[in-house]
């Protein structure tokens, strides 16, 4: 059920469902918690499903004051104090939202169970990637989101997906296009920003998950797997016919990838 909820002073929308042990689901950029249908139908069946939608995204309020990965941490723990979330959360980050994932873990370790890495990165940004994201800002707010959507869409499927179901790469952009460009400047410039999480990797005691598609050329297999070998406790899973969107490209593998959180 999507609840509209005041966290951090502002209103977010969030997908509450299910009842069990909680899972916090983090949507990725452009996006929203839509990305996630499918794992929201699955892990309500025995879990509590909090998928929210972040500041500026989907229905969520849009705040055009400048934003840090920590900002969206907070926001996501002050979401959980407000649906009076009493046990820790499994999180699980997709792309942005595993950026996200290390500062929530690194803020408020007392509130996480476990971790799911998915189709994300630790490094930060090289100087000219960072200042590619801040002329990306720029142009978003002056001229919409199509430049951002045209640019991102070949980066974001594998070729199987994009040949074999064009209906869910337009209605993804679709998803994308409906952001309010105010709240994608706002994280462009907070992942441009964003401190490098290399140096957490060895002292994460909890079980970890490291998803990721087998074809994602943004966070690739061979840098996911360098992550799940800094980590004591993971388990790295491919997921086949499935770019950087694995959780929307092959929903059914990722669902399995998911099992025991």
């Amino acid at each position: 059920m999507l609840k509209k909820v005041a966290a951090n002073g502002i209103e977010f929308a969030v997908e509450d469902a299910g009842s069990g042990a909680p899972v916090l689901l983090i949507h990725g950029f452009p996006l929203t918690h839509e990305m996630w249908a499918e794992q929201i139908r699955f892990l309500s069946q025995s879990h509590r499903v909090i998928a929210p939608d972040l500041r500026g995204f989907g229905a969520s309020q849009v705040v055009d004051s400048p934003a840090t990965i920590e900002t969206y941490a907070d926001d996501l723990a002050a979401i959980c104090e407000a649906l009076e979330v009493k046990e820790p959360v499994a999180v699980c980050g997709f792309s942005m939202g595993g950026y996200i994932l290390f500062e929530f873990w690194r803020k408020y370790p007392r509130k996480v169970r476990s971790l799911v890495l998915c189709d994300t990165r630790v490094v930060s940004d090289t100087p000219e990637v960072a200042k590619d994201r801040w002329k990306m800002a720029d142009r978003v707010l002056d001229s919409g989101n199509e430049s951002l959507v045209i640019g991102m869409v070949e980066k974001l499927f594998s070729p199987a997906t994009i040949s074999g179901h064009p209906a869910l790469v337009q209605q993804t952009a679709a998803m994308m296009r409906a952001n309010s460009p105010t709240g994608i400047a706002v994280a462009l410039r907070a992942m441009a920003g964003r401190d490098d999480s290399t140096y957490l990797l060895a002292g994460i005691e909890l079980p970890v998950k490291v998803i990721v598609g087998e074809d994602d050329v943004i966070s690739t297999p061979a840098e996911m797997r360098g992550i799940a070998q800094a980590v004591p406790q993971a388990e790295f899973i491919t997921i086949p016919v499935a770019g950087h969107l694995a959780p929307l490209e092959n929903p059914d593998a990722v669902n399995i990838a998911l099992t025991g959180l």
